[in-house]
C-alpha cells in the first residue's frame, strides 16, 4: 500500500484533480464533489503580487485550495467547512498532496469565523456557496451533505458576503461563483458589506444555450462603477459536441504553466 493510499477510506476514491499527476483529490461518490464551478472559480480569482493571504469559504473537500495552490506555491491559504465529513476529507486532500505548510482546513461555521482567523487581514477571499434559497417548495435532497452544499441551511448569501467583508483588508477581493438568476441578489449584498463588483463572466454549457454559471469578483472599498463585463465562456466546443473548449482545456493546464514559471 503507498503512502497515499493509507489516507482513503471506503468507498473513496483518489483520482486526479483537473487530469494532473501531480495533484490528487479524495473524493466519495455519494457526497457532493467538486465540479467545473470550482475549477473555475480557482482560475477566476486574482492573485496578484500582493497576495499573501487566502480564505476559502465553503471549502468542501478542498478543490480551490488545492487549485490556488498551483498557482502560487508561496501564498497561505485557510479553508473553512463546517461538515465533518467534508472537513476530514479536505484535511486528508491537503496531507495527501504534501501541503500541510501552505493549506489549513479550519472545522467550523464561516459565520464569525473572523474572530478566531483575524478581522480584516486577508488579501483575497474565495466561496463556492450554496447557490439555492430555501423555501417551503425547496426540493431538498434526503443527503444532510448534499443539502447543505446545495440550499442555504446553513449559510446564506447575506452570511458569505458579510463573513468575506469582514475578512477582508481595505482593497482585498472577493471572489465568487454562483447562479446567473441570483446576480441582482449579489451586487446588492456586494454592496451592503462595501464591496464593489468590478468583474464579471457569464459561463455557458453551450453557444446557443443560457448561461448556467457566474463568476464575480469585487474589491473592498473600491470605488463604485468601472464593472467590467468579460468574454462570455463556453464549457464544449459546440453545440453537439462532448469534448471541451480549448479555453477550458487551456484552464485545465494553467495551474502547470504557473508552477513552471514560478
Amino acid at each position: 500500500m503507498s503512502g497515499k493510499e493509507y489516507l482513503l477510506k471506503e468507498n473513496e476514491v483518489l483520482n486526479d484533480l483537473l487530469g494532473y499527476d501531480g495533484l490528487k483529490i479524495i473524493q466519495h461518490p455519494e457526497m457532493f464533489n467538486f465540479s467545473l464551478d470550482s475549477t473555475l472559480l480557482g482560475n477566476y480569482a486574482t492573485l496578484n503580487k500582493n497576495a499573501h493571504k487566502v480564505v476559502d469559504l465553503c471549502t468542501g473537500n478542498a478543490p480551490i485550495p488545492l487549485f490556488l495552490s498551483l498557482r502560487n506555491s508561496n501564498i497561505k491559504i485557510i479553508g473553512v467547512e463546517i461538515q465533518d465529513v467534508s472537513h476530514d476529507l479536505a484535511s486528508r486532500n491537503v496531507a495527501v498532496n504534501g501541503l500541510e505548510n501552505q493549506i489549513e482546513i479550519i472545522k467550523g461555521d464561516l459565520k464569525g469565523i473572523n474572530e478566531k482567523i483575524g478581522r480584516f487581514s486577508y488579501d483575497v477571499v474565495t466561496c463556492n456557496p450554496p447557490y439555492f434559497k430555501v423555501n417551503p417548495d425547496s426540493n431538498l435532497n434526503k443527503n444532510d451533505y448534499l443539502t447543505i452544499a446545495r440550499h442555504e441551511v446553513l449559510a446564506t448569501l447575506d452570511d458569505v458576503v458579510k463573513e468575506a467583508s469582514l475578512l477582508l483588508k481595505q482593497g482585498g477581493r472577493f471572489a465568487m461563483v454562483h447562479r446567473p438568476d441570483r446576480l441582482i441578489d449579489i451586487i446588492e449584498t456586494f454592496r451592503k458589506y462595501k464591496i464593489e463588483p468590478k468583474r464579471m463572466r457569464l459561463v455557458y454549457p453551450r453557444i446557443h444555450r443560457e448561461a448556467n454559471v457566474l463568476l464575480i469578483e469585487g474589491i473592498k472599498g473600491g470605488k463604485a462603477g468601472n464593472l467590467r463585463i468579460e468574454n462570455p465562456l463556453f464549457v464544449y466546443e459546440n453545440e453537439t459536441s462532448v469534448n471541451y473548449s480549448q479555453e477550458i482545456l487551456d484552464l485545465f493546464m494553467l495551474g502547470k504553466k504557473e508552477e513552471a514559471s514560478q
